[in-house]
């Protein structure tokens, strides 16, 4: 029987405190006076248990899932919102409620860290808050923003130098990054229709024109959101890598980039499934994130994914074992010595 892991979870239904500090902080980039001390925000562990055990754990719990990979708020990280000092101020209060939350439910939550991004600014100033989420909260994973700017793309591609601190810290560690980008302030894209997959899309492409991997043998990108664009462009992504006299995307990318389940319907899901090698196919719902509702065609909520792997009939057994366990444990090897170290 397969533990059933979910790779993509976020903080969605933290205590308005913290939103209300948020909301503070923000106000205090304009007027210094009234910036927030991080030892004002205040939330108990039962006000955590409460936000956890009614939502995600009772969804968990219905839905037959165990594990969450469970990391702040994407829309939340607002990577554009202030200087470095604020982000990073933001993404270690943020990483904390995460390691809280994995330490009153050890056994269903796994933490995964933001980084304190800020657009214009050196990548390696993360490093600290990286090695403190890995060292003292047990983060197996980080989420990487290939857009801090929001929406406007000022920073270079995935595959330039400039980001190799943090890959080379991703590499000492055995980290997987998630590309995920956060809301978008450019009016032009929808944060959750548009510029999330616009992402996705967009990193994957700038993967094909690199060649990254050479350099980073041992990297490994989660691209989410089933890889947006990707899958059902399979065919113009292998034409374009060839045009460019790159090898075939088997061996150029698929060995170091995966991809999420969080597509909301059966054919989606079936794309998926056909196009991409099961080996490259993690298991993740995105629950109580950005499609929310219930598909009225089939009175079940779209991010409940894991109906639609049940529901497969390309999928076999042993297909859907390595989607919900076996693959998110070798992408993520530190979440598998955890488990392993609590005897699953």
């Amino acid at each position: 029987m397969s533990l059933i892991i979910d790779c993509h979870g976020h903080y969605t239904t933290a205590p308005k405190a913290l939103e209300a500090w948020r909301n503070q902080q923000i106000a205090g980039i304009q007027d210094p006076a009234v910036m927030p001390k991080v030892a004002d925000l205040k939330i108990s562990d039962d006000e955590l248990r409460e936000s956890i055990e009614s939502n995600q754990l009772r969804l968990m719990k219905e839905r037959g899932s165990d594990i969450t990979l469970f990391s702040p708020r994407a829309s939340f990280m607002a990577h554009h919102i202030g200087d470095f000092n604020v982000s990073s101020t933001w993404a270690a209060i943020c990483n904390e409620l995460c390691f809280r939350v994995s330490q009153l439910f050890p056994e269903n939550f796994v933490p995964v860290a933001m980084l304190p991004q800020s657009p214009g600014v050196d990548p390696a100033t993360c490093i600290p808050e990286l090695e403190k989420c890995v060292r003292e909260y047990g983060a197996v994973g980080i989420n990487l923003n290939p857009d801090p700017s929001g929406g406007h793309w000022t920073s270079p591609p995935l595959t330039d130098r400039h980001w190799y601190p943090i890959y080379e810290k991703m590499v000492e560690y055995d980290l997987p990054a998630m590309i995920h980008v956060s809301t978008s302030c450019n009016a032009c894209f929808h944060t959750t229709g548009a510029h999330y997959l616009n992402a996705d899309t967009t990193a994957f492409m700038q993967l094909i024109q690199g060649d990254l991997f050479k350099d980073f043998p041992e990297l490994k990108f989660l691209i989410p959101h089933g890889g947006g664009a990707v899958p059902y462009h399979w065919g113009r992504f292998r034409g374009l890598a060839q045009e460019m006299k790159k090898p075939l995307l088997d061996t150029h990318l698929m060995n170091n980039v995966f991809f999420d389940t969080c597509v909301y319907h059966q054919p989606g899901i079936d794309l998926l499934n056909t196009v991409i090698p099961v080996k490259n196919v993690l298991f993740a719902s995105e629950m109580i994130g950005a499609v929310r509702g219930i598909d009225p065609t089939t009175g079940n909520y779209y991010d409940d994914t894991k109906r639609y792997i049940e529901a497969s009939k390309i999928l076999s057994a042993e297909d859907k074992h390595q989607i919900y366990e076996a693959n998110v444990r070798r992408v993520f090897p530190r979440l598998d010595a955890r488990l392993k170290g609590q005897g699953r």
